[in-house]
């Protein structure tokens, strides 16, 4: 059975509506680009913080950094002033987006405490007012990202969602648990249900999703018309591959082997250095191939090994012999 459907946000069409969900320190356009050739149907950015635009901070240049071949990309802003919202957006509208997305789940508490991410959730009538200001400022779609609730037994999503719908929200993420739960226990999938009822915008179902059979139970029990793919994604761009088999009802591709993984490290690798100093895109790396390998035989030992190196080469030289050559 196709459960395949295109997903439309404002002006945008989403052929595969499997989104790779924005993650600090992960999502950047190296692996934004690896999820896109797997088969990710929209990739969004780390978020941004509003202020760091205002300001001009040297980071957040490397954070918007994209290429042509990503697209549709979402860029993923953060803040809590509705005017600086509307100002930021106006400012980088003309940029090499389709969506602007705002966070509102974000649940670390040096962003939480200055009102930003998922403090929101305590505050429908920002919401509202924040995603006005920016859908008064720009003719790109806005969309939000909330979770089920803050506390551990609140629920305010369906509150959220809607102070979002009334502010003009093309769109609407909604990850099933609290900003209390962070990334434990199970994702409500009923509370992603509850807020697709109560809105008339898409949304998109976010948390749990780990297989193809995950994707396809997620659309059924939520109506949802859209999935967001956070965690299960890392080290695993091939999760893309089986849930879009999943979805048009084929037969799940078998999971990769010893050598696959080793060739995506090292085009993994190819393209960080294509948009960072070696450095930099080493150290990047020695997170991802731990990711990578996890449950391979001797995947300790390797990520040992991989964290005293320090070139490209020598990085290169170990997947070879240690991975792809086992």
């Amino acid at each position: 059975m196709n459960r395949l459907q295109p997903l439309t946000i404002g002006s945008c069409r989403v052929d595969m509506p499997v989104l790779l969900a924005p993650m600090a320190g992960v999502s950047d356009l190296a692996f934004r680009l690896l999820c896109r050739e797997m088969g990710a149907g929209l990739v969004c950015t780390e978020m941004v913080s509003v202020k760091a635009i205002f300001y001009g901070n040297r980071g957040t240049k490397e954070l918007m950094e994209s290429r042509p071949e990503e697209r549709p990309l979402a860029l993923q802003l953060f803040g809590s002033d509705p005017e600086l919202m509307g100002e930021i957006a106006a400012q980088v509208e003309d940029g090499p987006w389709d969506i602007l997305d705002v966070n509102m789940g974000c649940p670390v508490p040096k962003v939480v405490k200055n009102g930003d991410g998922s403090a929101l959730l305590k505050e429908p009538g920002k919401i509202e007012k924040i995603v006005s200001a920016m859908t008064k400022a720009v003719k790109k779609p806005v969309t939000v990202k909330i979770r089920k609730g803050f506390e551990l037994e609140d629920e305010c999503a369906v509150e959220a969602a809607l102070a979002a719908q009334a502010g003009g929200a093309a769109a609407v993420t909604v990850h099933g648990r609290t900003r209390e739960q962070y990334y434990s226990g199970r994702a409500d999938w009923q509370a992603i249900r509850r807020v697709r009822e109560a809105v008339r915008i898409p949304v998109i179902g976010n948390g749990d999703v780990a297989s193809g059979a995950d994707a396809v139970r997620m659309l059924e029990e939520t109506g949802a018309a859209g999935i967001a793919v956070g965690r299960a994604a890392k080290g695993n761009p091939w999760i893309f591959r089986e849930i879009r088999a999943a979805l048009l009802g084929e037969e799940i591709p078998p999971r990769p082997d010893a050598e696959e993984i080793g060739r995506m490290i090292l085009r993994h690798l190819q393209l960080e250095l294509m948009y960072k100093p070696e450095l930099v895109a080493v150290r990047e790396m020695r997170k991802h191939v731990a990711w990578y390998t996890a449950g391979l035989p001797g995947s300790s030992a390797l990520r040992r090994r991989v964290n005293e190196i320090g070139t490209a080469a020598e990085l290169e030289e170990m997947v070879h012999a240690r991975i792809i050559g086992r």
